[in-house]
């Protein structure tokens, strides 16, 4: 593609400010104070190549089918149905503990069949004593995650008698609390609308017995750490906590221990920021090089059927993603300024194939379950190395092969 030559070798140059990042003239008049300029990333772009690395000898292997787990038939019932052969390597090797009513430390990348490994023993729990309302509750940062998390449990209790509701921001508080007269066995809630629904006493976090706190150190990485310890707090009566993560760093490892009480622990990704089944490229655009000309020849390549494309801030995603569609890219986006209804229905294109490009900011690096993205494009140079994972998490998934390109900006530059 003629790039080949910029994609392994980077010399770093100091990043300024580019013209969308100073501050200006307000849009709306007034007397407001200019924005700072985004502060330059610190993240060496040397870190981001690498060779995928896809060993037959690590891939898990179970003993036991679905048919054999020690769950409801009628359980058994439903994950056949949705085509479950085999459980993975984390819902075999927590399925037991869980059932015994062990807490339990996870440790697995997304894709893995985490969302599994915690609702399957819920759901036969629930199997056993159906008069338990509002028995678990499942809190996850963001809300594509408690929609997908929803929608899991949903296909797997169909017909069971078994419900669940699910309360995210960016929808109408008034709705949640009429949903929440009707009985539920399971919630899933971001923590910011549960905690708005507590202050409301519309719900009683005492009453449950069951949590779940997925994606923790994302939920950490956003900010939400008081919002754990608040809910947490209020919890004082459960029987069992389940805490599932990607990465395990040694910096949480204290709120860890406070969420936790003697858990069993089960790792079945090291806990390090890996990602190696993803091959690793960086494109170094030399300067006056149109990034955008760039962006669009590798688009042209047929092998990139399903792209996530990920930009810094909503403004730039809006621009990006309108400018690719009237290049002739079909893409949709999701981002802060997007409506929940919007953002569900960009994701639901991207999934059914309606558009092949999804343009996002990092509200989509975790938590959104989307099969056989083929690439992950970083148009900017990300933050954090942290944040780097979890985006191309979303490629390279269930033993198969991704790949993660990263644009470097010889000078930043406008869209």
């Amino acid at each position: 593609m003629g790039q080949q030559g910029n994609r392994n070798r980077y010399s770093s140059k100091k990043r300024k400010p580019s013209a969308n990042q100073k501050g200006g003239k307000p849009r709306h008049g007034g007397n407001r104070s200019k924005k700072p300029a985004r502060k330059p990333s610190s993240l060496d772009p040397a870190l981001l190549v690498k060779d995928a690395v896809i060993s037959e000898q690590t891939k898990y292997r179970p003993k036991r089918r679905i048919t054999e787990l020690p769950i409801n038939d009628r359980l058994i019932q439903q994950l056949a149905k949705k085509g479950y052969e085999y459980p993975t390597e984390i819902q075999d090797k927590t399925l037991d503990r869980l059932l015994q009513g062990r807490n339990m430390l996870g440790i697995a990348q997304t894709g893995t069949g985490k969302t599994g490994a915690f609702l399957i023993p819920i759901i036969e729990q629930l199997l056993i004593n159906k008069k338990k309302t509002l028995f678990a509750l499942i809190v996850v940062p963001t809300r594509e995650l408690a929609v997908q998390v929803s929608g899991e449990f949903k296909s797997m209790t169909a017909g069971l008698g078994i419900y669940s509701n699910c309360f995210i921001g960016g929808t109408n508080i008034n709705k949640d609390l009429n949903v929440l007269r009707r009985d539920s066995q399971v919630t899933i809630a971001t923590p910011g609308r549960l905690l708005d629904l507590k202050s409301q006493r519309a719900i009683d976090l005492r009453r449950f017995r069951v949590l779940v706190l997925d994606e923790f150190d994302r939920m950490l990485d956003m900010g939400f750490a008081k919002e754990v310890d608040r809910i947490v707090e209020s919890m004082q009566n459960r029987k069992q906590t389940m805490l599932f993560s990607a990465t395990l760093d040694r910096s949480q490892q204290k709120k860890i221990d406070s969420v936790l009480h003697k858990p069993a622990v089960v790792k079945v990704a090291t806990g390090q920021t890996t990602t190696d089944q993803v091959q690793q490229e960086v494109i170094k655009l030399k300067e006056g090089e149109n990034k955008f000309r760039m962006l669009t020849n590798l688009l042209s390549d047929p092998e990139f059927r399903k792209v996530i494309l990920f930009d810094e801030t909503k403004h730039r995603v809006n621009r990006l993603c309108g400018k690719l569609n009237k290049a002739g890219f079909k893409s949709v986006q999701i981002q802060g300024n997007k409506s929940q209804n919007q953002r569900q229905k960009a994701l639901n294109d991207f999934k059914q194939g309606k558009a092949g490009i999804l343009v996002a900011t990092d509200v989509a690096g975790r938590g959104i379950d989307v099969d056989d993205v083929t690439h992950v494009i970083n148009y900017q140079l990300p933050m954090t190395y942290d944040a780097y994972i979890h985006r191309i998490g979303r490629t390279g998934r269930a033993g198969k092969v991704g790949r993660a390109i990263t644009f470097v900006d010889a000078i930043p530059e406008n869209l």
